[in-house]
């Protein structure tokens, strides 16, 4: 394909121009990297997104069909090579023009050489212009009529984006190529090639060097074949006394030679070896560490050994997520926008943009709370587990099974959340997330955790008695229960706020020291035991939970805390076993605290054998003892939420009747005659559980807590509809307007309302 041109039209239009397509001759002091550029295509080494074989510029050189393109591209890329090789390819006149040296004059003067080749012998001309967008505006709209009409093909050769410095009319008609940086392989290739030639580079030569000193040269050169070659040269005719030396001579570059000649010292640093792994690792575990400054360090070292920032960025979106993640959510936001800052800017600017997002990385707040989702997928990898029935798609086959049945709607209840069972049965109340506390994280971790351990007092009992349901009947559907919602699923549904005002005014009542020992009875998973363990920074909480999941769960929530600040808890077996002592070590407790005794019928645990152990460590040792009761009738009455509201001045004759009714009735809507009975069975059982106690110890006392909640007009219907037992006994109690009249009392008040939570606490003084 290369060939020498004879022409005289060609030796006269290379002209001024002529030294950038010169070929030295062997032996000759030509630069070595002018002496080895590639005559032809075959010799090109690299871009082969544009020049492979079947690729569109390639076989437009090969077939000298070569309409106007554009190459861009970083220097030493091989821009004027092609150039080369098209003006040693084509059968066109050939004109060169260097747009730092040369002007309009000289552009006008290769115009008029065109037109000349064209009319005497029908040749076109291809018109070379190297750093063409150094060119002013007024220069290269001179161009453009010329290149429009034909007169000639442009090239034009720069390291800028043509898009931004190239005038957009020339850009429109010319066919843009981007040149990439020089991969390593391509840049080895060419070093061997280099020492391999016998007549253009050292091939005459026994050229060795010390190890790793070539791929120093190679790894510092960025890309930039020309640097390498220039660099190479250097480091070969200086490590002898004299150049050239005798044929087979044997000329040895060690390290610091190399270092010299590209003058960039090496750094340790191999990117398929240990000194790759382990600096990248020392970077990553020193913005782990926010440690900034070591953080650059690593960056720097990184940069200068020629580590791809493309890897670096990898690596610090990976560490955005993993060791910053839910601290500051805005991290990943960061370095992604500085990668791809990066990608438009490059080398050496985009050192700013790799710095930037190291130092985010290094100064923002830790959390690692993330790997909770190896902790899930491990759970996948172990069982498999079924979709609860309240959270299947309702829409495709609700009719049939009664999918979706339970489910309760978020964003019906107060700040748009209420508890309810999420995970599938067999994972009931496993715990994968850990917020940490720091940043944002930090700020939302009180939030998390408390509607976490509601979520986890309850239980998912709604979610066990429709299951218990579905078994029973078969799974077959029932049109019972599709007319109408029952009050009890919404009541149920703002448990979570019932239980956290209940738990605070407890806490706040007992005002524990901070040092105090504190034995705690927690039918709720450990519910109250948590709350125990953020009052008592310096005190001993000993829990007895109902099973061994419960104490599991409590286990996994309290695994963070320091291993002398952790709860000691009880299974149902140690306690069987006969506890406290076996399972604490001793029965001397500074308070011993009984949580919803009468609630006990609901914990599925033997409650009351385990409470006259209780008392019995407050009758042979210190301590007060609290019995703490929600009770369930008192914080269900309408009539108490009307008062509370105001809603019973317009009609107080009436709420006074509704209020003797729920009185002796024992509870408003959302108690049924089985409730009832279980509440006061539940009454008896703690009544002889007590009755060792004088009563001259244990004082009683009732509170009314207040909370927040909504009520609907559906609400309203689902209480009195005429199906329910409280709407019938209502209508039997005070007559059959009685619902209407209540509708109506109660529809003043559709939306938040303060609702009542009638709580019941047995204290006895300290005994010493």
């Amino acid at each position: 394909m290369a060939r020498e041109r004879s022409n005289p039209l060609f030796a006269a239009s290379a002209g001024r121009d002529s030294s950038t397509f010169s070929s030295g001759a062997a032996g000759s002091r030509e630069p070595l990297a002018s002496r080895l550029r590639p005559r032809n295509l075959d010799e090109f080494i690299g871009q082969e997104h544009i020049v492979g074989p079947g690729r569109l510029l390639r076989r437009a050189i090969q077939k000298d069909q070569l309409s106007s393109i554009i190459l861009s591209g970083p220097p030493g890329t091989g821009k004027t090579t092609l150039a080369r090789i098209i003006a040693n390819s084509t059968r066109s006149a050939f004109t060169a023009l260097n747009a730092v040296l040369s002007g309009v004059g000289e552009l006008r003067e290769a115009i008029d050489k065109a037109r000349q080749h064209f009319e005497l012998y029908s040749l076109k001309t291809i018109l070379f212009v190297d750093e063409v967008h150094r060119w002013n505006k007024s220069q290269q709209d001179a161009l453009l009529p010329w290149v429009e009409n034909g007169t000639v093909v442009l090239i034009g050769a720069t390291t800028e984006n043509p898009f931004f410095e190239v005038n957009r009319a020339l850009v429109s008609r010319s066919r843009v190529f981007l040149l990439k940086a020089l991969e390593e392989a391509d840049l080895s290739a060419v070093a061997r090639f280099a020492l391999g030639d016998p007549e253009r580079g050292y091939g005459a030569y026994k050229v060795d060097f010390e190890q790793g000193a070539l791929e120093h040269l190679i790894r510092s050169a960025d890309g930039d074949a020309r640097s390498l070659l220039n660099a190479l040269e250097l480091a070969v005719e200086t490590s002898v006394d004299s150049w050239p030396p005798e044929p087979d001579s044997r000329i040895h570059v060690d390290m610091g030679t190399a270092e010299e000649s590209i003058q960039r010292r090496v750094v340790l640093y191999d990117k398929d070896g240990d000194y790759h792994y382990d600096t990248i690792s020392a970077f990553i575990k020193s913005l782990r560490g926010s440690d900034p400054d070591a953080a650059l360090y690593w960056l720097a070292r990184m940069v200068y050994a020629g580590e791809d920032p493309a890897f670096i960025f990898r690596r610090m979106l990976i560490s955005a997520a993993e060791d910053v993640g839910l601290a500051d959510p805005a991290a990943i936001q960061v370095v992604y926008s500085c990668a791809q800052s990066f990608d438009r800017i490059g080398l050496p600017e985009g050192q700013y943009h790799l710095s930037l997002a190291a130092l985010y990385l290094a100064t923002c707040p830790k959390s690692n709370s993330l790997m909770g989702y190896f902790d899930a997928k491990k759970a996948v990898e172990e069982e498999a587990a079924e979709v609860p029935n309240h959270l299947r798609d309702a829409n495709r086959d609700s009719q049939g099974f009664g999918h979706g049945e339970g489910y309760k709607y978020p964003h019906a209840y107060k700040d748009h959340w209420t508890a309810q069972q999420y995970l599938p049965d067999t994972l009931k109340n496993r715990v994968f997330y850990f917020p940490g506390s720091l940043g944002l994280e930090g700020q939302r971790k009180e939030d998390i955790l408390q509607r976490r351990e509601a979520q986890l007092s309850l239980g998912g009992e709604e979610t066990v008695h429709a299951a218990r349901k579905a078994s029973k009947e078969g799974a077959v559907w029932s049109r019972e229960g599709e007319k109408r919602k029952t009050w009890r699923t919404r009541a149920e549904g703002g448990a979570s706020e019932r239980l956290r005002a209940a738990r605070l005014f407890l806490f706040d009542f007992l005002d524990l020291a901070p040092s105090s020992s504190l034995l705690i009875l927690d039918p709720r998973k450990g519910y109250y035991a948590l709350e125990a363990l953020r009052r008592l920074g310096e005190g001993s909480v000993f829990a007895f939970l109902e099973n061994d999941e419960s104490l599991q769960q409590f286990a996994r929530l309290s695994g963070e805390l320091p291993e002398l600040s952790r709860p000691m808890t009880a299974s149902p077996e140690l306690a069987a076993a006969g506890w406290p002592r076996e399972a604490f070590g001793h029965e001397h407790f500074d308070q011993i605290l009984l949580c919803e005794a009468t609630g006990a019928h609901d914990a599925g645990i033997d409650y009351w054998a385990y409470a006259e152990q209780a008392i019995a460590c407050r009758k042979k040792g210190y301590g007060a003892l609290c019995v703490f009761d929600i009770l369930a009738p008192a914080s269900s009455s309408l009539s108490t939420m009307l008062k509370i509201n105001k809603g019973a001045e317009d009609n107080p004759a009436f709420i006074a009747e509704l209020e003797a009714f729920e009185e002796h009735r024992g509870g408003g809507p959302s108690l049924d005659t089985q409730a009832i009975r279980r509440s006061a069975d539940s009454e008896l059982a703690l009544r002889r559980v007590l009755g060792g106690i004088p009563d001259s110890e244990l004082s009683w006392r009732k509170e009314i807590v207040q909370y927040n909640r909504e009520i609907s007009r559906q609400d309203i219907e689902d209480w009195l509809d005429p199906g329910t037992e409280y709407a019938e006994d209502l209508r039997k109690a005070l007559g059959g307007k009685a619902p209407e009249l209540l509708r109506a009392q109660l529809g003043k008040l559709e939306g938040r309302v303060l609702w009542p939570l009638s709580l019941r606490l047995g204290t006895t003084a300290p005994k010493r």
